[in-house]
């Protein structure tokens, strides 16, 4: 039986987490049992060990509330049994008691500072801070390394020899934990708050306008290689989902992220999809790195052996930006991928800088070319945050940057042509409102390959573009609401 995540909140309070721990190591210990006497043509996959886990729960917790009326002259009830029971099926099987938070569909982030000091994040609403999620920090790691061991994407751990843990929970949530390199543990968990839109749903969610989406998907349909930029949490996964919605469903496409959260191998639109994850190593060094890590700049090679139309990197992160450049340079055309920038300015810099970590051989002026030569677009995603002042967070593509070629001083000439538009007057002394969200601005030099993609070129004479009424914000002072 289920409990609703609010009631599970407040159940959660009257249980005893002592209890629920070692009712949980007794279970786990008779489940091990079961499933070491077993027959080998009794299948042991994760859902015979929950079913099998969940009967010997609900025996302990039977044993325990019986022992308890014999001890204290009065039997807890019902609703207490079974809170019991949920607590200990989370404890064994799922992520104990942040299972709560993980089940709540309006969390977005979850930020633990040591086991009592944990905070939560709604949609639009500021960080506030929640009850623990265990009774000691050596209880959390207990937790933690539970999630790793029960992770599927091969091994991981957290431990002295592998402080630093990421991985991905049900449901496509995304963890990082430290350890042992600070003073108590730290974990984020944060969630995709889109997980399977369209173009069409993030029009609906003002994240773009019916412009710029027709934009972005001809900009697909057209092979043009792009990349995603934004800080962390402003929608850029949802985004390159979004876009890759656009795909022909028989492309046959690859994937490769450090833990899975395109799932575009599960969402059904493409019919031949190749998802790579990357695997860290098991803590012991081998040439200064852990044995049998793979990283995705080691996976590309592979990728491309696999009669790829398309690679996606979900997020580039360190050297795997020179392969993937290169992908993007000598393949068909229509990679995309995610890269970490405050302002869309930055992203030529940012791009060099992670090509120099590639080896000594690398140059900046070969970062440039390199990024000249493979990007077509670079289309930034920007948060304006307004929950201090009672406002909501806004995001939306700030930004849609042409790569136009090596311009001066070798670096690659950028075309904005979509970006923000300040306040003020027209030249007919119209009052012209302030827009933070990208518009129409210069037409971009490939504009005949997006036309033949589908593209209506008309749309790009609106200067406000498909936008109807101003952005909602509470602090608007005639400038770009912030936006570099």
């Amino acid at each position: 039986m289920s409990v609703e995540p609010m009631d599970r909140l407040a159940a959660d309070l009257v249980v005893d987490a002592k209890v629920a721990r070692e009712l949980k190591r007794q279970v786990a210990a008779e489940l091990f049992e079961q499933l070491s006497n077993a027959p080998s043509s009794v299948p042991a996959d994760a859902a015979g060990r929950r079913q099998r886990g969940r009967a010997l729960i609900e025996d302990a917790v039977a044993r325990w509330s019986d022992a308890y009326a014999v001890a204290h002259g009065v039997a807890p009830t019902r609703d207490q049994d079974r809170a019991l029971a949920e607590v200990v099926f989370d404890l064994l099987f799922r992520a104990g008691r942040l299972q709560p938070y993980l089940d709540d569909p309006d969390i977005e982030n979850i930020l633990i500072n040591g086991c009592d000091d944990v905070w939560i994040s709604k949609a639009n609403q500021p960080l506030r801070q929640v009850p623990p999620v265990a009774d000691s920090d050596e209880e959390l790691v207990e937790l933690l390394q539970d999630l790793a061991r029960r992770h599927g994407g091969g091994e991981r751990s957290l431990s002295v020899a592998s402080p630093m843990l990421a991985l991905r929970l049900e449901g496509g949530m995304r963890l990082q934990a430290m350890t042992h390199v600070t003073p108590r543990p730290y974990v984020a968990i944060r969630r995709h708050r889109v997980q399977s839109a369209t173009l069409g749903d993030l029009v609906q969610l003002g994240t773009v306008d019916s412009t710029i989406a027709s934009f972005l998907a001809a900009a697909i349909r057209a092979r043009k290689n792009v990349m995603i930029t934004g800080t962390q949490g402003v929608g850029k996964t949802s985004l390159l989902r979004a876009m890759a919605g656009e795909i022909s469903p028989d492309e046959r496409v690859g994937t490769l992220e450090s833990e899975f959260e395109l799932w575009l191998h599960t969402l059904g639109h493409l019919r031949q999809v190749v998802p790579m994850e990357a695997r860290e190593g098991n803590g012991e060094r081998v040439d200064g790195r852990p044995a049998g890590e793979l990283t995705i700049g080691e996976l590309i090679p592979a990728a491309l052996r696999m009669t790829l139309n398309r690679i996606i990197v979900g997020e580039v992160r360190s050297a795997e930006v020179v392969p993937m450049l290169r992908v993007m340079t000598n393949g068909e055309g229509g990679s995309m991928c995610t890269l970490h920038a405050r302002t869309p300015h930055m992203v030529v810099d940012r791009i060099a800088e992670l090509c120099l970590e590639y080896g000594a051989q690398m140059t900046d002026q070969l970062a440039y070319r390199l990024t000249a030569n493979a990007l077509d677009f670079v289309v930034h995603v920007t948060m304006i945050d307004e929950t201090g002042i009672g406002g909501r967070r806004h995001r939306f593509v700030s930004h849609v940057l042409e790569i136009a070629g090596l311009g001066e001083q070798g670096r690659p000439a950028l075309n904005t042509v979509f970006g923000p538009r300040k306040g003020g007057v027209d030249v007919q002394g119209r009052p012209v409102w302030p827009e933070p969200r990208a518009v129409p601005q210069t037409p971009p030099a490939c504009l005949d390959d997006l036309r033949r993609a589908g593209f209506d070129a008309a749309l790009l004479d609106h200067p406000y573009g498909s936008w109807a009424t101003a952005l909602g914000l509470r602090v608007n002072s005639g400038g770009v609401g912030g936006v570099a």
